[in-house]
């Protein structure tokens, strides 16, 4: 057999009628909220004992997680034990949903497997790359492996790849707004290096960008910039050389706006630095913030403008996409991340994450003690509505109303 044969993917049709038939009422029966199905009928809005609670016009699970979560349910369907599956870290950054398909069978590995995980695999293995992607060296490796490969990227990711790897055709640093360390951000940065000949450097945020643009205007000295920007650039990455072309890409997950003022900033710089004559050669930029990342921010910007006591965001706490929900939350008014409802321990004390100390903390007489309160609720993308639920009947347990009253009432309208 060629070795261009053995390296070929082998794949499979999972999306049949009768594997998906059943898997669709697999997840339905995992997944589904009533509870929540009614009340969006009902405008988002529920009110019940003075307690009014509002839902984002857009939240939780978006198409290309539930498309995830299909093609895993499918794969344990294609292939019942004894077939080991396996999952390159996390289908989806929700803890409870991740449970869900471990109890399935399916074993995780490490996102950027080792050569000791690598070692138990066989051709008559599956392996799952989650929705995030996988980087181009694993990929190849599980391909000379010969395993059967389920790929559930989304393909909001999928054109950020398209994006970077042209970039690096054409000469051009991808300079990523992005988390350096997130799973997303290293499968994208590794196309990049696809051909060993593109380089990158991640940013993450406006402070770090700043800092870019005064390397691109003024120079500096590289050996301090380097070590700032450690482990978020390419191998053999020097500013002096590689920031004299640059494309913007980001994260998919980021926050529109403040993609939007990256790329603008490097734009002045590079108008500074070479003139606006020389922009075309120079710099290039693509809007690769996913659709449903950009419809949960504007939803629930239009949210915050409601007349809310508090803001309940539910979801993973390694959720970039919910982790910016949150902070979105937190400049306006009291908002608690919280990834399920177990978090609210009682009407006085809440545990919640706060992503500025990246740890979770407790608030105390979080609950408004007046007779009549409104709050409001949202979900990153990768959150189930039953856990939505689950949050909707724990407020109102606090707030001094049975779950039962709650779903008589909703069933009624």
């Amino acid at each position: 057999m060629s070795e261009k044969a053995q390296t070929k993917p082998r794949r499979v049709n999972l999306r049949r009628p009768d594997v998906m038939q059943t898997v669709a009422a697999q997840v339905v029966r995992h997944y589904r909220s009533e509870l929540v199905e009614r009340i969006r009928a009902q405008g988002g809005v529920f009110a019940r004992g003075g307690l009014t609670v509002r839902l984002a016009k857009e939240f939780g699970f978006c198409y290309g997680v539930e498309r995830a979560i299909d093609l895993a349910y499918a794969a344990r369907k294609h292939f019942p034990p004894p077939v080991r599956i396996f999952l390159l870290g996390e289908i989806i950054h929700n803890p409870e949903v991740n449970d869900q398909i471990r109890a399935m069978g399916i074993v995780s590995l490490s996102p950027d497997p080792t050569a000791e995980e690598l070692n138990q695999l066989t051709a008559e293995d599956v392996v799952i790359i989650p929705a995030f992607g996988a980087q181009v060296e694993t990929r190849r490796r599980l391909e000379e492996k010969g395993c059967i490969l389920v790929d559930t990227t989304c393909g909001d990711v999928m054109s950020v790849w398209k994006r970077v790897r042209q970039y690096a055709r054409d000469g051009v640093t991808s300079i990523i707004h992005g988390k350096a360390q997130h799973e997303e951000t290293r499968a994208t940065t590794s196309q990049a290096r696809a051909d060993a000949k593109g380089h990158y450097l991640v940013v993450y945020d406006l402070e770090e960008t700043d800092l870019v643009c005064e390397y691109i205007v003024h120079g500096g000295d590289k050996e301090a910039f380097l070590a700032r920007f450690r482990g978020a650039y390419s191998e053999g990455f020097d500013p002096d050389l590689h920031l004299q072309a640059v494309g913007v890409a980001n994260q998919t997950t980021m926050l529109r706006g403040e993609t939007e003022e990256v790329q603008r900033r490097i734009r002045e710089a590079m108008i500074r630095r070479y003139g606006a004559e020389e922009l075309p050669r120079r710099f290039r930029y693509f809007d690769t913030i996913c659709g449903a990342t950009q419809e949960r921010q504007d939803a629930l910007k239009q949210l915050l403008r409601e007349r809310l006591d508090l803001v309940l965001v539910v979801g993973g706490y390694n959720s970039s996409n919910t982790t910016h929900l949150a902070e979105m939350a937190e400049q306006v008014l009291p908002a608690y991340f919280i990834k399920n409802a177990g978090r609210m321990l009682s009407a006085r004390v809440i545990r919640h994450w706060s992503p500025a100390l990246g740890r979770e903390v407790e608030t105390h007489n979080w609950m408004p003690a007046r007779r009549e309160a409104v709050v409001g609720i949202t979900a990153g993308a990768s959150c189930p509505n039953n856990l939505i639920q689950d949050v909707v009947l724990r407020l109102y347990e606090l707030w001094g109303v049975p779950s039962e009253r709650v779903l008589e009432t909703a069933a009624a309208g």
